[in-house]
């Protein structure tokens, strides 16, 4: 026999389901490294329950991975829907059906344990889903992966997740030898025996799938001299604050910011960095502020309720002019909302969450690369400005993998070691610059620099003090080294041609699928581009005078805003998205905006179809998937 026949294709997406605790997310991990080492472009997205412990055997129990695999070293989002997905069980299997991230021609490669359950109900909405997949034109594989692994192992569940990535290597032509290095390092802690066995099965689920498969998919990497990295936003996070020299992180554990903090103990010791896990959110900024106080670079890592909870210290941070760096990582909301989902809605909250008028510097990195990159620069501009500086990560960074280019430590800078000379005489803890609000950090204990610390308003010399005029100066100097770091900002680059119909702005993790979107509708003769914002407090100057060049311009988030064609919405009353309330306030332009919360990335053809919907160009509209009825799809 010669085989099966090789397919080359320049890219594919494939998702990996099953119930929670199954070990989807496990193969996915070992899949995507596997494809790293193979030089594939990567992009990655967890699939996660909201729950803990969600009910087994049902849609909300779906946990696995989405991977974006392209012979391009590049890959910048998740792509649009799934040509394959291997899926452990129906439900898993119908979850992503009905948040329609499968194509309807997808290749299904699903465990045909359920067929012959014991229990009717499963056999019955086995039939069901699978009859729903077939009928949008699915190709299905009934594959007996818990049958094939109880060959080998005494419990299906610890080993069918290794079978299965073993049918993905089969599938896509990949090498069985480096699958076996992945597997060993990935289960380099654990026993002898179970590190052979999931060698074993994986071994076993790739001879199955080239003895079953009519056809596998052959993926080329692009050959390159340049050495690559493939990891997800909240490690390039931990990698990133050594390199940029932080010597504490001070948190509490909170989905999804929590591995980072992981990622971090495992490393930061070794560079003279300390970990400290707070009692609550309110004491890891505090401990992160008089640490950052006393002359220690730190920072405090979180998400969207811990933003909520540091609220207080975050109005003394800007009060005392204490350098301080918050890396948020988003999650939906409101209160406990989707903590395994994405959102993008903590930008006004950054900009505006504290008492008062509390000036701070708000960033996003907008791939997993820049995570990386950006802790440098929000800690050059803390201690350099004596300023609060949020770092707006999210969910869709924090837990994707991508392929990247090795960073340089070159471009990261480590901070010079603290100038603890004495001060000269008479030297005041805020002698703001009447130009650019800057004045000399003290550090306590300085010689000559002894000085009054308080969360009232105060004076230069750091005493508290109520009348008009000192209450004014101190605002306006502590808003005016915003001015003077905007000054510093170019205007952000147009992807694309700098005049056109449509200009779409985006920020954070939406770039790469704005940009992917922005290509394949200018493949259609529409005249669209893009810029991504980096910097959203101080926004960079010349916003107006790119604006002006579209006759257009409209946002893309993932945050809340009303339709136009919702019930009772008005000029109004309408809610803008975040960014398009920010830049309509900015500019005095009227943006719109397309600001969604599926809870999930969004896909470059979404976007697409927006853009022809605003240009008022027709599409073609598909159909959204048919959920099964709670009789047919639950248990």
């Amino acid at each position: 026999m010669s085989g099966p026949r090789r397919v080359r294709l320049p890219e594919h997406i494939v998702e990996i389901v099953g119930d929670a605790g199954e070990g989807a997310q496990k193969a996915a991990i070992a899949f995507a490294q596997l494809c790293a080492k193979a030089g594939n472009g990567l992009w990655t997205v967890e699939i996660i329950p909201s729950e803990i412990r969600p009910p087994p055997h049902t849609v909300g129990s779906a946990s696995g991975n989405r991977i974006r695999l392209a012979e391009r070293d590049r890959v910048t989002n998740a792509g649009n829907r799934a040509q394959v997905v291997l899926a452990f069980n129906e439900m898993a299997l119908l979850s992503r059906l009905q948040a329609d991230s499968i194509a309807d021609d997808a290749l299904v490669l699903i465990d045909d344990h359920w067929a012959t359950h014991d229990a009717e109900q499963y056999r019955r909405s086995y039939r069901s889903v699978l009859d729903q997949c077939r009928a949008r034109g699915a190709r299905i594989l009934e594959i007996p992966i818990e049958k094939e692994t109880l060959r080998r192992a005494d419990e299906a569940t610890r080993g069918k997740n290794m079978f299965a990535v073993g049918l993905l290597c089969a599938l896509y032509d990949k090498d069985l030898d480096v699958l076996d290095d992945v597997i060993r390092d990935i289960f380099k802690d654990k026993a002898r025996a179970v590190v052979d066995l999931g060698v074993r099965l994986a071994e076993a689920g790739y001879n199955y799938g080239m003895a079953s498969f009519e056809e596998i998919f052959e993926i080329r990497a692009v050959p390159t001299d340049v050495p690559k990295v493939a990891m997800n936003g909240n490690t390039a996070l931990a990698l990133g604050a050594v390199a940029a020299g932080f010597e504490l992180c001070s948190m509490y554990p909170i989905t999804p910011a929590t591995s980072a903090s992981h990622a971090l103990s495992e490393i930061f010791e070794d560079f003279g960095g300390f970990v400290h896990q707070a009692e609550d959110e309110i004491a890891a900024i505090g401990v992160a502020l008089g640490a950052s106080y006393a002359g220690k670079t730190a920072l405090t890592i979180t998400s969207g309720p811990g933003m909520a909870l540091k609220t207080e210290f975050q109005g003394l941070a800007v009060m005392t002019e204490t350098p301080l760096v918050i890396v948020d990582v988003q999650r939906g909301g409101p209160s406990t909302g989707l903590p395994t989902k994405i959102e993008q809605a903590d930008l006004l909250h950054a900009l505006y969450g504290a008492p008062g008028d509390a000036p701070k510097v708000v960033i996003a990195p907008s791939t997993i690369e820049e995570c990386y990159y950006i802790l440098s620069v929000a800690r050059r501009i803390a201690e350099e400005f004596r300023m609060l500086v949020i770092v707006l990560s999210d969910a869709n960074l924090a837990t994707g993998q991508q392929l990247f280019d090795r960073p340089d430590v070159s471009l990261t800078p480590r901070r010079p070691p603290l100038d603890l000379r004495p001060v000269p005489p008479g030297a005041l803890p805020y002698a703001w610059d009447p130009i650019t609000g800057l004045s000399q950090r003290l550090i306590p204990g300085q010689p000559g620099g002894m000085g009054v610390t308080t969360s009232l308003n105060h004076d230069r010399d750091g005493k508290a003090c109520y009348d008009s005029e000192r209450n004014q100066r101190g605002h306006a100097m502590r808003s005016r080294k915003l001015a003077a770091l905007q000054r510093t900002l170019h205007p952000p680059s147009v992807f694309g041609p700098e005049e056109g119909e449509l200009l779409l702005v985006g920020w954070g993790s939406t770039r790469g699928a704005i940009e992917e979107a922005v290509d394949m509708a200018r493949e259609e003769g529409l005249a669209v581009s893009s810029i991504n914002i980096q910097f959203l407090s101080p926004l960079p100057a010349g916003l107006k005078e790119v604006f002006s060049g579209f006759k257009k311009v409209i946002t893309v988030e993932l945050n809340y805003s009303d339709d136009w064609e919702d019930p009772l919405i008005t000029h109004d009353n309408r809610r803008y998205g975040q960014l398009a309330w920010l830049l309509r306030a900015a500019t005095l332009l009227d943006i719109d905006c397309v600001a969604k919360v599926p809870g999930r990335p969004l896909m470059p053809l979404e976007i697409v179809h927006e853009v022809k919907r605003i240009l008022g160009v027709q599409t073609e509209t598909r159909s959204e998937p048919q959920a099964l009825s709670a009789a047919e799809g639950t248990n």
